[in-house]
């Protein structure tokens, strides 16, 4: 499944000097521009083979769910159905989003659709064969699941290559509906098929569905990037670095401990819905299609209202919205004896669900530079998908002991609980950084040829400055702290001198020279804007900076 920037997976492309990716997300489009994105033949049929290849997912979704109430209808092994399609995410999200931020991001996809595509058809022949249980069930949703979560954050960073740059959000715009309408359609038509010709047939379909993305990838020729002299970070580097980054990102965190709240509690009616549908309305496979396209069209129906509300409530407002709306919809599904009222709750559930994910989508995106765009948003999927995996087994097992409706009223408390626990957490404040590369920092002189793998760094920048001044310099330097430690180092420090007032000295160390010249790279004109902060405190001339690399034995 290839989930749309506003689906919690997105990335975006590199930063041209005239525009950063904060301006992207808040300017608006040009009038008529939503058609836009589609006069790029590559965009076109890359959009269609994905909307193809997600019908085919939501049908295996949906056929999946409901085949599990079959094999073993226990309340917390069906919903291990959906921790199986999950936690992958919450698993190899981290090292996926490393992997598409220093390899071809094109090769990697083709690798990975392939081998899912395999699995795909494994699975339907064995289930033709009358060979799965609910055990190969949970393992082939789980590893089918995996293959998408390698790939996810490699699809979302493509979208840049395939549209201009006036063109991108449109075509952000134009991947949410395209997944929407699959998630509206997939498992009505999944559920459809499975009345008409058994439950093996959306799982063919699902196989067949692959083979479009597959073609569309082989013939894709993407333009060369250019890039940087340095060579591509190493694996696990690259993953401690993302996590740096995040650590030390303050615009980052209040994303992450917002979506951990929502979805925790809201995971509750994706991982119940089968059940709902077999047990409180008796209705069968087609019920329960019908409920999670309702989901999707809620989703459609919501996205054309969220610039409006957004307007009105803004980006905190929204969400707090969206967490009303899912504690509604999980009260619906608490006291659902019929098919209109689990609808109703459906298309609410859907409108809530895309308001709440896109604005933390959009949250995440603004406070990412390119360098570490996909690890970023990576580290975003395993909160979403972390929550929503731990929270699918809790309900699934709240359900098992005191029913359906008691843990959709549970639910729904808790969510209502998480609001005023988590309101001081603000979301999108890196709307208005601007994290373009801003290149400024002079290359550092060196008396002879630096190896890379050399380290650790220690850097030091001697500050003179008025005695009188020190707080006000101190708490400029401390903000400055958190870009020397998100763009590579590893330890931070700031001294004094005990004979002159007026002397400090900070310190950072790094891993390595390559990682060092990293940094040079990695600075943004926002930590530029800092960096003049603290300049402003220095009186006599420019600070002095050296390079001090730890020494080595001739």
């Amino acid at each position: 499944m290839h989930p749309p920037p506003d689906e919690g997976l997105s990335s975006e492309g590199p930063h041209s000097a005239a525009q950063s990716d904060n301006r992207r997300h808040s300017d608006p489009p040009p009038r008529g521009a939503a058609l836009g994105p589609f006069r790029h033949p590559a965009f076109t049929v890359i959009w269609a083979a994905s909307v193809a290849s997600n019908l085919g997912a939501w049908m295996y979704t949906a056929a999946s769910g409901w085949l599990m109430t079959s094999l073993n209808p226990d309340p917390l092994i069906v919903s291990l159905v959906q921790v199986a399609a999950s936690l992958p995410i919450f698993l190899v999200a981290i090292p996926a989003g490393a992997l598409a931020d220093i390899v071809d991001r094109r090769s990697f996809l083709i690798v990975g659709e392939i081998a899912n595509t395999a699995i795909a058809v494994a699975f339907a022949i064995l289930f033709a064969l009358g060979l799965v249980t609910a055990t190969m069930l949970l393992v082939f949703t789980f590893v089918i699941a995996a293959f998408g979560a390698l790939t996810a954050p490699a699809w979302q960073a493509v979208t840049p290559q395939l549209v201009p740059t006036r063109d991108l959000q449109s075509a952000v715009a134009a991947n949410s509906i395209g997944f929407n309408i699959s998630r509206a359609i997939g498992p009505a038509l999944g559920g459809a098929l499975t009345a008409a010709f058994g439950v093996a047939a959306p799982f063919w379909v699902n196989a067949a569905s692959n083979l479009g993305i597959n073609g569309a990838l082989w013939w894709w020729r993407p333009a060369r990037r250019g890039g940087s002299r340095l060579p591509a970070e190493r694996f696990w580097r690259a993953i401690r670095a993302g996590f740096r980054y995040a650590r030390h990102s303050q615009h980052l965190h209040a994303t992450f401990v917002r979506a951990a709240g929502f979805f925790l509690f809201a995971s509750a009616y994706w991982a119940l819905l089968p059940l709902v549908a077999r047990d409180r309305i008796a209705g069968g496979p087609a019920v329960y299609g019908l409920l999670l396209g309702a989901i999707g069209a809620g989703a459609i129906g919501g996205a054309f209202w969220l610039g409006w509300v957004k307007e009105r409530l803004g980006a905190n407002g929204l969400v707090v919205a969206g967490t009303v709306g899912t504690a509604v919809a999980l009260v619906l599904f608490a006291v659902a004896r019929d098919t209109a009222t689990a609808l109703a709750a459906s298309l609410l559930a859907g409108a809530a669900w895309i308001a709440v994910l896109s604005t933390l989508n959009v949250s995440a995106q603004v406070a990412l530079p390119e360098w570490v765009r996909a690890r970023g948003l990576a580290i975003f999927m395993t909160v979403y998908f972390g929550a929503h995996t731990v929270g699918s087994a809790i309900w699934g097992k709240v359900a098992a002991l005191w029913g359906l409706p008691f843990a959709h009223a549970v639910a729904a408390a808790g969510l209502l609980v998480v609001i005023p626990l988590t309101w001081r957490w603000r979301l999108q404040t890196g709307a208005g950084v601007d994290l373009t590369p801003s290149l400024h920092w002079a290359a550092p002189v060196v008396s002879h040829e630096i190896a890379h793998d050399r380290g650790p760094v220690l850097v030091t920048v001697e500050y003179r400055i008025d005695p009188g001044k020190r707080r006000a310099f101190l708490a400029a330097l401390d903000r400055l702290c958190h870009e020397r430690r998100r763009d590579g180092a590893y330890r931070w420090g700031v001294f004094e001198d005990a004979a002159d007032p007026a002397r400090f000295v900070e310190t950072f160390l790094v891993e390595s020279w390559l990682e060092h010249l990293r940094q040079h790279q990695r600075v943004t004109n926002a930590d530029r804007v800092m960096q003049n902060e603290v300049l402003r405190f220095q009186v006599e001339g420019a600070p002095k900076v050296t390079h001090m690399i730890a020494a080595e034995e001739d």
